[in-house]
């Protein structure tokens, strides 16, 4: 019982992983990053979490965005923060609607990839591999180039 006690004592002091923010999107740049408009007034990058859309001159680039734009541009969302990334982004869940996970809807839509390299969420690979069997959205084209690559390719280019 002490062990408990004590166990419950020092999680009480260890800080909050996840943080939840709510704020007015005020700027699309892409399918998955936007910048929130915090309560108190401070403008943050946010990057969705565990997925990644097409790059920009990539193809469904430009649906991606309006996706998200329609989705969410405007309006109150709620985001979960994981963590900051090297360009000091957040990594949020983002929730807008009461409940949808923007996440979940662009990948739904073929309009974005599970990011297996950060993410391990099943939920999220099984929605896209029901897009991608009903060839919805980006799952048109069975040789689809995953974001990743694409910029791998690029930097390839860039050093030649």
């Amino acid at each position: 019982m002490k062990n408990i006690t004590l166990l419950i004592l020092l999680l009480s002091f260890i800080p909050c992983l996840s943080q939840t923010l709510t704020g007015k999107v005020v700027g699309i740049m892409d399918g998955d990053t936007f910048k929130l408009l915090t309560q108190d007034s401070t403008v943050i990058k946010v990057r969705l979490a565990n997925i990644d859309c097409p790059e920009k001159k990539q193809p469904f680039s430009n649906r991606a965005k309006e996706f998200t734009s329609q989705s969410i541009f405007g309006k109150m969302v709620c985001i979960d923060v994981l963590k900051k990334d090297r360009y000091r982004r957040s990594i949020a869940n983002v929730f807008y609607n009461d409940s949808l996970n923007l996440s979940s809807q662009l990948v739904k839509n073929g309009l974005a990839w599970h990011y297996i390299k950060y993410s391990k969420d099943v939920e999220l690979q099984k929605i896209e591999d029901k897009a991608r069997k009903n060839k919805i959205g980006l799952w048109q084209d069975p040789k689809a180039i995953p974001p990743w690559e694409w910029r791998d390719n690029k930097k390839k280019k860039i050093k030649k």
